[in-house]
């Protein structure tokens, strides 16, 4: 499976329509936080035309910076930006789910 397209913070994105800036905490590399990441990656490839970038960050390495964030459940991914901060909790199955609190445009085919 490929890796994420991940962007570390301060990084230019490419210019274009409004950018994601999405974190994903997880814990290591544990079945739940695995499958977040699988899943994330699947929704995100699946819409070629979404651009985004993509932040890591693992509650056992990192457990003050989400404490700072208020996550204390893993795994959470956060849109911060556009605004409004959207929090999605799980495994990020539920693929409606998680491109409506996205803002991701679906497009109609066809």
């Amino acid at each position: 499976m490929g890796a994420l397209a991940e962007t570390p913070p301060g990084e230019p994105v490419p210019d274009g329509n409004e950018i994601l800036s999405l974190r994903l905490y997880i814990a290591g590399d544990g079945p739940n936080s695995s499958e977040a990441r699988a899943n994330l990656h699947t929704i995100l490839e699946a819409r070629p035309g979404t651009q985004y970038q993509l932040e890591v960050v693992d509650f056992l390495r990192e457990p003050h910076r989400a404490l700072m964030d208020g996550v204390i459940v893993t795994p959470t991914l956060v849109r911060l930006l556009p605004l409004p901060v959207q929090r999605i909790i799980g495994t990020l199955k539920e693929t409606r789910t998680v491109v409506a609190a996205l803002g991701i445009i679906e497009r109609q085919h066809g």
